[in-house]
């Protein structure tokens, strides 16, 4: 990667340019949302490079276009803004996620319209900014495992060895390309991200190329979830084109194993699951939906209640940042086959051999 180092300015603008081994930026972005005052970031920069480039966002996305929020556990749903009139309804109890249509101040109090006749009290709901992560479209074969930061960490000098603090800490969300690969301690693997830099596979999750499997076309559109590194990648035949973080199913509620193909796609719908038991959900415009696994209601899908990709976080359905969930849902509309899903469990001891 190039570093770029900057130089203040005296009197003219003294600018140097260093070429280094490849490692991540350290600057971060931040996006702001439609919420008054709220604003998120993260540190998902690229290293300048030909081979990982930003995606593109397209001018209709949803993304930012919806405000999104928790209801309260047992919160009174009324027919206008008003405590004084009887509620239409009370939500329950559960994970209960909507789309608000505006806010508005009554006598001091703020009220929040979630359906047309349907209105909450600032007491009983809360604003959720939806994760501005997104992964990496890829224009050439990648030579060599790459991932990203899922916990921040300083780095090692060595394999096994203590945080070094002269190095840049990382932050959650930094891309990295992996150099060499080394066993520690406990038969933990240590990934050389270049520049000096070790760090332990535990704080990070790594997309490699992987071929084809044995029923997908040489010429099909066709996905990876990899259930232990909790990535996605996206594939033309035999080449990758995209790689993003996910989360899939909580132990408890596994997302299965298996080749699959996508049978039908929603760019908006409810989801809701688990009634009348304590794991209860109920989310309102879920973005992005792309069911595979007909035998148990699973998809692929955009998510917005929460940030924790590249870490099992769901009832089984396979959670997606919403600008990578958008990217494959049009890209894969353009297939000429029913997009492909290969769900499966990687061995990261396979990276040794590689390295």
């Amino acid at each position: 990667m190039i570093r770029l180092v900057r130089f203040v300015f005296i009197i003219a603008v003294l600018m140097a340019v260093y070429f280094l081994r490849v490692s991540p930026t350290e600057a971060s972005e931040c996006s702001h949302y439609l919420l008054p005052g709220s604003a998120t970031c993260s540190a998902n920069s690229l290293p300048d490079s030909q081979t990982f480039v930003t995606p593109e966002t397209i001018d209709d996305t949803l993304f930012g276009r919806r405000v999104y929020a928790r209801l309260a556990d047992n919160a009174n749903v009324y027919p206008e803004p008003s405590r004084g009139v009887a509620p239409v309804r009370n939500v329950g109890d559960g994970f209960l996620y909507v789309t608000v249509n505006y806010w508005e101040k009554i006598n001091g109090e703020t009220w929040y319209q979630i359906n047309n006749g349907e209105f909450v009290h600032e007491d009983d709901i809360l604003q959720i900014p939806a994760s501005d992560f997104r992964g990496v479209a890829i224009t050439q074969q990648p030579e060599r495992p790459f991932g990203w930061v899922v916990q921040d960490v300083q780095p090692s000098s060595q394999p096994d060895g203590e945080p070094n603090p002269s190095l840049a800490e990382l932050p959650r969300s930094t891309f990295f390309e992996i150099f060499e690969v080394a066993v520690g301690q406990d038969d933990w693997l240590w990934y050389d991200i270049g520049d000096g830099r070790w760090i332990r596979q535990t704080f990070v999750s790594v997309v490699d190329v992987n071929p084809r499997p044995d029923d997908v076309g040489p010429n099909d559109f066709w996905t990876e979830v990899d259930l232990y590194e909790q990535t996605f990648a996206a594939y033309e035949g035999d080449q990758m084109v995209y790689a993003t973080l996910i989360s899939s199913g909580l132990n408890r509620w596994p997302t299965r194993e298996g080749l699959f193909q996508v049978w039908d796609r929603y760019e908006e719908y409810k989801m809701s699951g688990a009634e009348g038991k304590v794991d209860y959900y109920f989310l309102e415009d879920v973005p992005y939906i792309m069911y595979f696994d007909d035998l148990t209601g699973i998809a692929l899908h955009g998510t917005y209640w929460h940030d924790r990709f590249g870490y099992k976080h769901s009832h089984g359905c396979v959670n997606m940042p919403i600008l990578d969930a958008e990217w494959v849902f049009n890209w894969s509309a353009e297939a000429s086959n029913d997009l492909w899903v290969w769900v499966h469990t990687s061995d990261p001891n396979d990276l040794i051999s590689e390295s």
